[in-house]
């Protein structure tokens, strides 16, 4: 199964989810972006949820980058891998100036996307993390758990298509976990679409903007 591109495959993925997700006050959709927006803007409006944007931003390693010692999200959430941290032996000075650096970056994203708009609140909510698919679930996991940093009812991990070994993991981490194709081997998110081109900033901030899905509160 291919899906045609991410709109494709969010309608699929809001099909899937609307017997238990659809019209529900205490429900709404966060994206992470920026491939995930377009995803979840079709689960939001067949939900008819709230929509919003959740951004995550790595906390690399100081010059070790690509290892992650933690991530920083919406909402001024903080989580770290406390193992790599401290096995590494770093110092809170240099953490500090990590997470200095990645939150004037995280700002800037969510002033680019959202405006002046403030972040939906998810405390009491059933939240719902979308993306356009998990390979090693790293950007996912991190989301969970600054999610859950934020105080909701619960948390659901949905997206079009994953690696088996990534979903059955992450199960353990939320509430509810739905893949709607999980092919082995994987190999890729983008190997299981036509269309896998680059979702643009301002594509992001056209399908966040009001009107949104439902006027909950």
């Amino acid at each position: 199964m291919h899906f045609r591109d991410r709109a494709d495959a969010g309608r699929l993925l809001g099909e899937t989810l609307r017997p238990r997700y659809g019209n529900r006050a205490d429900v709404l959709a966060l994206a992470l972006p920026r491939g995930g927006v377009p995803v979840a803007y079709e689960v939001a409006r067949i939900l008819n949820v709230p929509l919003d944007v959740f951004v995550v931003r790595k906390l690399g390693v100081p010059g070790h980058e690509e290892l992650a010692m933690g991530a920083i999200a919406t909402g001024g959430a903080v989580v770290f891998n406390d193992e790599v941290v401290r096995s590494l032996g770093i110092p809170q000075s240099a953490i500090d100036r990590v997470i200095a650096g990645e939150r004037t970056e995280l700002e800037r994203r969510e002033r680019e996307y959202r405006g002046d708009r403030p972040p939906l609140d998810v405390k009491g909510k059933t939240v719902i993390l979308i993306d356009d698919g998990l390979a090693t679930g790293a950007s996912m996991h991190a989301a969970v758990q600054a999610v859950r940093a934020l105080g909701p009812a619960a948390i659901v991990i949905a997206v079009p298509a994953a690696a088996a070994s990534t979903c059955y993991r992450l199960r353990s981490f939320v509430d509810d976990i739905v893949c709607v194709i999980t092919p082995e081997p994987f190999y890729a998110v983008s190997a299981w679409y036509d269309d896998f081109s680059q979702t643009t900033d301002e594509e992001v901030a056209s399908l966040i903007s009001p009107p949104q899905h439902a006027n909950r509160n």
